[in-house]
């Protein structure tokens, strides 16, 4: 039965997507679930829990896959894929295959959660839903577990916000056989490298903040996130090139989020102002040593951090610093339905 799981989990975004709204597919997936199961999935929208993101091996809340027959595996999978772009859920499907890595390089077979689960296990990946999904009234859901933090808001029959949204990869790049020569965030990596690395000396002292990076993104999993200072170099102080680099930068995240999502992102950071974006790095400017960047506007925030394991664990985020877990849209919403 857990191979089966598997395959239907690394497999399943070869199937095409049925067309159906997103809250439909949650309610889809709550109708397969055991009344015990549903009890330890679903939670009020206001519970705390929701803002209880995390991004390393921990007991979580929810149920996994460990939970799922195959029917309630196909309805998690389907909602997932539902909630995320193209590349999102390939990226989310390839990070949760590198726990198998992991659990070879670390050779920690014996090595259990305090759950008694293993703690590098592909299977161990919590759904959570938040509130009672409509077409009409807010609702959210978060899939979370090692290297994984997706939180998704629900409001007036589509996502009303995406974020925290947090990708992590170790290794960053596999060396050993299995998947050997695999990089999830490839794409993340070069284009940082490629933008700080095309800056001239002027351009560099001003982006390039500090020579050794931090050891974690900044924003770590606080519930809110907050503007960062230094602001780096500004969007206008690029060449054209540098500029096209910077957006096709910033889209490679964007492209994680569903798609009708992604277009009204990108108009918010548009309406924000293009020119208000600024890219700051920190740390070494080759692939190797410890690197760091951030890319932030009025209402963005994405940082890249790769500095762990001999800087091969890179950990990506986007923040909405307006509107985190629906913040914004829930703010009117309870305005215009609560007084």
């Amino acid at each position: 039965m857990k191979k089966v799981l598997i395959c239907l989990i690394l497999c399943s975004f070869l199937a095409p997507v049925a067309a159906q709204s997103l809250s439909a597919k949650a309610e889809t997936f709550l109708n397969t679930l055991s009344e015990e199961l549903r009890e330890k999935a679903n939670f009020t929208l206001e519970d705390e829990e929701r803002y209880n993101m995390n991004y390393v091996p921990l007991p979580r809340k929810g149920p996994t896959f460990h939970d799922f027959d195959d029917k309630q595996t196909d309805a998690a999978i389907d909602l997932l894929r539902s909630s995320l772009g193209k590349e999102g859920f390939r990226k989310s499907q390839e990070i949760m295959a590198l726990e198998k890595v992991l659990r070879v390089i670390e050779d920690n077979a014996n090595d259990t959660m305090p759950d008694g689960r293993p703690r590098r296990d592909p299977l161990n990946y919590h759904f959570c839903i938040f509130g009672q999904p409509s077409s009409k009234t807010p609702w959210g859901w978060r899939f979370e577990g090692h290297h994984l933090s997706l939180n998704f808001t629900s409001s007036d029959g589509k996502l009303s916000a995406s974020t925290p949204s947090f990708f992590g990869t170790n290794p960053g790049i596999v060396a050993t056989a299995e998947q050997k020569g695999k990089e999830v965030l490839r794409e993340e990596a070069s284009l940082g490298f490629n933008l700080i690395n095309s800056m001239g000396d002027v351009q560099l002292k001003t982006a390039r903040f500090s020579e050794e990076a931090p050891n974690d993104v900044i924003s770590v999993n606080n519930r809110i996130a907050l503007a960062l200072t230094p602001t780096g170099i500004s969007y206008t102080a690029l060449s054209e090139d540098q500029k096209e680099q910077l957006l096709k930068l910033v889209d490679v995240y964007l492209t994680t989020f569903e798609p009708d999502f992604e277009a009204r992102f990108w108009k918010k950071i548009q309406k924000a102002g293009i020119e208000n974006l600024s890219f700051a790095w920190a740390g070494s400017l080759q692939p190797g040593s410890g690197h760091y960047y951030r890319i932030q506007g009025p209402m963005l925030l994405i940082e890249y951090d790769n500095t762990q394991n001999n800087a091969n664990h890179a950990h990506a985020v986007v923040r909405d610093l307006s509107n985190d877990y629906g913040a914004d849209v829930l703010k009117e919403h309870y305005k215009k339905h609560h007084h």
